[in-house]
């Protein structure tokens, strides 16, 4: 008996109508990213595991899809290591599935340097994938739309991000948003603050959890950490003041007298915040946020996260300043600053709040209705010319009842039909509706594609 089909947990198909969605977002960020001079580049989808390891922090190497290796993958492999997962995975999957777009880009550029002029600016768009827990806002493979400039220390670019979510989510149609800003150095300022720089990831991981947990549960799982209770005690001073951007500035400022770090943190943010007064935003509330903290290890400077107002699905896009990502392949020296628009979240966000029904479900503008044998030649005619003109058009395949074939038009969300029978074809004069407001005119070929592209 044939089994039914499935995918696996964590993944999904998509129909022509979700992809007509889905590519609507593609090419807004797409767009946004060449305004701003970056370039298009890809790679592959899988790489070397010793790529990916030790870069994400223990939580995400532990998220890496890692492939088996050809064949009978546990050949040769010593059997006192079958009982240890953390030593028998090197030896039996050489290659994983990228975890995301950055650590793929640092070794990139490493491999390319000669080829590629600094500051260099690049975009990409391309899937990834995690070894999750699948929920609602979280898959097991899923796009990211990443911009990341290396090559300079400049803190324009951090202004610019913020810039380009902004016109992204504001020309996607978002009703509000915010941004929030930190700096890793602030974190480090947070830990020699409070007597623990030694205890600085765990710290972060604790912050980092405080979005989804209450207080008391990140308390008690930074005591389970060996962190003492008088220090979590300031931390939670530190990273729960209230105010205006600057009140925070210059509260931090004056908590880091003994903290050179922390205090360089405050620096750069300042510059940041005056940077951005000269990029009005249109939609987005931007929110220098204590508490974020972003657990990625590679992160040394500012940090971004945006999360969309009235949706409760986490964080929309993200992404962070790092000091030397290349240097871990060879080539030290090449600060960079990136972000990455998560595309599936902002779909199911944009699908919440109801911003796609206007949205077609085919890219075809127009129908032509097939009446028979007889002007079938003349409509394939008036067909390829509709195409010559940069009009997406099609013919319905076969002769049959004019209510049927408007109604396909209309489950499409095609927006004109046209009519062509013995005597438009004689007078050159077509019949063309608009399927929203049900208007027909008689129109010569050269008015309809005028209308249509108006």
């Amino acid at each position: 008996m044939a089994t039914t089909p499935s995918i696996p947990r964590g993944t999904r198909d998509f129909l022509p109508e979700v992809m007509m969605r889905r590519e609507r977002i593609f090419d807004t960020i797409r767009a946004v990213f060449r305004k701003y001079g970056y370039a298009p580049i890809e790679t592959p989808a899988m790489e070397n595991l010793q790529v990916l390891t030790g870069k994400y922090g223990e939580e995400g190497d532990r998220l890496i899809f890692k492939i088996l290796n050809n064949g009978d993958f546990l050949k040769g492999v010593d059997p006192t290591l079958w009982e240890d997962p953390a030593r028998l995975a090197p030896e039996i999957s050489k290659r994983a599935l990228r975890y995301d777009l950055t650590v793929p880009f640092a070794r990139f550029v490493v491999q390319h340097q000669h080829a590629i002029t600094f500051p260099f600016k690049r975009y990409q768009i391309q899937p990834v994938w995690r070894a999750d827990n699948p929920q609602r806002g979280r898959y097991r493979e899923f796009y990211q739309c990443d911009a990341d400039v290396v090559g300079s220390d400049s803190l324009l670019f951090e202004a610019e991000f913020v810039a380009i979510f902004d016109e992204v989510l504001s020309t996607l149609g978002l009703p509000g948003f915010s941004i929030l800003l930190n700096n890793r150095k602030i974190l480090t300022g947070y830990a020699e603050a409070i007597g623990q720089a030694d205890r600085f990831t765990d710290l972060c991981v604790g912050i980092d959890k405080l979005d989804k947990k209450p207080p008391q549960a990140v308390q008690a799982e930074l005591e389970g950490r060996g962190i003492p209770t008088p220090a979590i005690s300031q931390l939670f001073e530190l990273i729960q003041f209230e105010g205006e951007v600057q009140a925070k500035l210059d509260f931090l400022e004056a908590r880091f007298e003994g903290s050179e770090t922390g205090r360089q943190g405050v620096a750069e943010m300042r510059e940041v915040i005056d940077t951005l007064s000269h990029f009005p935003l249109q939609r987005a509330t931007v929110d220098f946020n204590l508490q974020l903290a972003r657990g990625l290890d590679y992160y040394t400077g500012t940090i971004f996260e945006v999360k969309a107002h009235d949706v409760k699905i986490g964080s929309i896009c993200g992404g962070g300043r790092y000091a030397d990502l290349t240097g871990v392949f060879g080539k030290p020296g090449l600060p960079g600053v990136g972000i990455s628009f998560g595309a599936d979240r902002i779909y199911d966000v944009m699908e919440e709040l109801g911003l796609f029904e206007d949205q077609a479900q085919s890219s075809t503008q127009v129908l032509l209705i097939h009446f028979g044998a007889e002007t079938y030649g003349p409509t394939l005619d008036l067909l390829r010319q509709l195409r010559s003109a940069g009009i997406a058009a099609e013919l319905y395949p076969d002769a049959v009842k004019l209510k049927k074939q408007f109604a396909y038009a209309d489950k499409k969300g095609i927006p004109f039909t046209l009519a062509a029978g013995t005597q438009e074809h004689t007078a050159q004069a077509y019949q063309l509706k608009d399927m929203a407001t049900g208007q027909q005119e008689t129109l010569s070929l050269e008015a309809i594609i005028e209308r249509i592209r108006g």
